[in-house]
């Protein structure tokens, strides 16, 4: 495991507001996580629960633009296709025994996911509840903490 990264935590930082959402994206620091602290036997396995993960997460995510005719939705989805992508490239490295790639892959995508719910995510979370409510979402975090 790479100093760099110890692990992606949970944190209410990540919360934005839909529900479905934010559970998804608990689903989604968890599996990362797994694959930035679990045994290097364990890695292969790890990387294929992710992209199971992200297939789901991702289509949920297309399901809700397309539905609320999202005005960002192809630049969303670009930007989730990339990281399934890179997931089905590094898988079979894995597999193989490349155990520093999928590491590398891993805290790569500790580092993308915090910019991408805070841009991308955070802007359908935002558009789904005004078309679902009428109103900006509401956030209640407990124990946030600040970039320094």
């Amino acid at each position: 495991m790479s100093e760099e990264t110890n692990g992606l935590p949970w944190t209410d930082n990540y919360l934005l507001g839909y529900t479905p959402m934010d559970d998804t994206h608990r689903e989604f620091v968890d599996v990362v996580n797994a694959m930035l602290t679990c045994a290097d036997d364990e890695l292969a396995g790890n990387v294929r629960a992710f992209i199971e993960h992200a297939e789901k997460h991702f289509a949920d995510e297309k399901a809700w633009m397309e539905a609320s005719d999202f005005p960002a939705t192809d630049c969303h989805v670009d930007d989730h296709n990339a990281v399934l992508g890179s997931a089905r490239e590094v898988e079979p490295l894995v597999a193989a025994g490349n155990i520093a790639i999928g590491r590398e892959f891993a805290a790569e995508l500790a580092r993308w996911f915090p910019g991408h719910a805070d841009y991308l995510d955070s802007a359908l979370a935002h558009w789904l509840v005004k078309k679902s409510a009428g109103g900006k979402p509401v956030v209640l975090r407990r124990k946030v903490t600040l970039p320094e």
